[in-house]
């Protein structure tokens, strides 16, 4: 049965593929952009394509873009909230600004959109809301503490939306991909740190000619994971949180062993502080 996917973010990196495997499934796609010429180029003409401009961060633009989608389409099946950027740096090196700045986008733009969109599939009774959130939302590293607060962040906000929305027919899916070959490292998206403090200055040093040394060559294919994507969405239960690539997978199970530990690391004090 072809769906209606409304996905953000579409007009370069894994949007690109989402929507593509999208559209080669026989769905029909709403993409948006800043631009939505960049859109088309980046994926390519479609009779069942439909490219819109759309900045996450401003509200109106988000109900004008599904206003659009649903006067072409009808109505909208499944939200993929994509749009992101990465702001890198120390905590300390990350300037107030940019660290709201990340909040903005990662989180309140994915917000905007997910509340112009929920309406439309209350209405339907139906609908599938699918925000790609990152391995950095389930286990922080250095250099990434904007960025993983915002993956968090979000991850908390789909979790509690799940039960909220399942009454109306709608489902919720988190995805965390690890490492793919996206362009979230490139310069246009990855935002580096405005401050200089000398105590990170040799760590700093390191660390960006790491990640720039790291883009193009991330082990995830990301045309692999939109038709693996697609094909969990059209399952009759799709997953609640779906852990892509290898990397991923390891990191989490990592991460769940950890959680595990620290929770039983202290019996004693831990399960004895109920009232007498």
């Amino acid at each position: 049965m072809s769906k209606v996917y409304f996905i953000t973010g579409a007009g370069r990196g894994m949007g690109v593929d989402i929507a593509r495997a999208a559209l080669a499934a026989g769905h029909r796609v709403v993409a948006t952009g800043r631009r939505p010429e960049a859109v088309t180029e980046a994926v390519g003409k479609a009779e069942n394509l439909l490219a819109l401009k759309l900045d996450i961060t401003i509200p109106a633009d988000a109900e004008a873009a599904v206003a659009a989608a649903v006067g072409r389409f009808g109505r909208i099946d499944v939200l993929v909230n994509n749009a992101a950027n990465f702001q890198a740096g120390c905590f300390e090196e990350i300037s107030p600004g940019q660290f709201r700045a990340q909040i903005e986008v990662n989180l309140f733009g994915t917000l905007n959109v997910t509340r112009a969109v929920l309406p439309v599939m209350r209405r339907q009774r139906g609908g599938q809301v699918v925000t790609i959130s990152s391995t950095a939302g389930v286990a922080a590293g250095e250099f990434t503490s904007a960025y993983a607060a915002s993956k968090y962040a979000v991850e908390g906000w789909m979790e509690a939306l799940r039960p909220e929305v399942a009454p109306y027919g709608i489902t919720t899916t988190v995805v965390e991909p690890g490492f793919f070959r996206t362009r979230l490292l490139e310069k246009e998206s990855t935002l580096l740190p405005a401050l200089s403090i000398g105590d990170y200055a040799p760590r700093t040093a390191e660390i960006i000619p790491m990640w720039e040394g790291m883009n193009g060559r991330q082990s995830g294919d990301p045309a692999k994971l939109g038709r693996a994507l697609v094909t969990l969405l059209d399952l009759p239960a799709p997953p609640e949180r779906w852990v892509a690539g290898a990397d991923a997978v390891q990191a989490v199970i990592r991460k769940a062993g950890l959680l595990r530990q620290q929770a039983e690391a202290f019996p004693e004090l831990s399960t004895t502080l109920d009232h007498d």
